[in-house]
């Protein structure tokens, strides 16, 4: 599923594992991890049910600052986030946002590109570490899926349903 403005990853590992590898990732990193939001848990509490889903917010003033100090209203999407969710195939994935997107959205000055590049690969950096799957294997996983939907009959198909 491709959300404007969101990236996604699946990940190689369960639910659990992958949000305690992301957190170890994070911490390894020196970022500050201000909250942990469980989704799930929070349906509960409402006598609702939902898949596993973990929202970590994290980051540090070194990396959000120069953005902010470019466009100030960038603030609303800082510290960074990123989604942990089960699929209803029971896949773990996570969702992050796209920072060139961001960078369009807001309008960025080109004096920000460079920390809006650090601070990107350093998300994807990140994710990789967490889902145990590389850049380029998720962006020919995404090309794959573009030319060739789970939801479209396969080309050669004699389905006509």
């Amino acid at each position: 599923m491709q959300v404007e403005g969101l990236l996604s990853a699946q990940s190689r590992a369960d639910f659990t594992a992958t949000v305690e590898q992301l957190l170890k990732t994070i911490e390894a990193r020196g970022l500050t991890l201000f909250a942990r939001i469980d989704h799930a848990a929070g349906a509960a509490a409402a006598g609702l049910t939902l898949r596993p889903t973990q929202l970590l917010i994290f980051g540090n003033a070194r990396g959000g600052t120069p953005l902010m100090q470019a466009q100030q209203l960038l603030g609303i999407e800082l510290p960074l986030r990123a989604l942990v969710w089960q699929d209803a195939a029971l896949n773990t994935w996570i969702s992050w946002p796209d920072l060139p997107w961001l960078a369009r959205r807001y309008a960025l000055p080109p004096t920000a590109a460079e920390a809006l590049t650090k601070l990107a690969a350093m998300l994807q950096g990140l994710v990789q570490q967490a889902t145990g799957v590389d850049a380029q294997e998720a962006e020919l996983d995404e090309e794959l899926e573009d030319s060739f939907p789970a939801s479209d009959p396969l080309p050669w198909s004699h389905d006509t349903r």
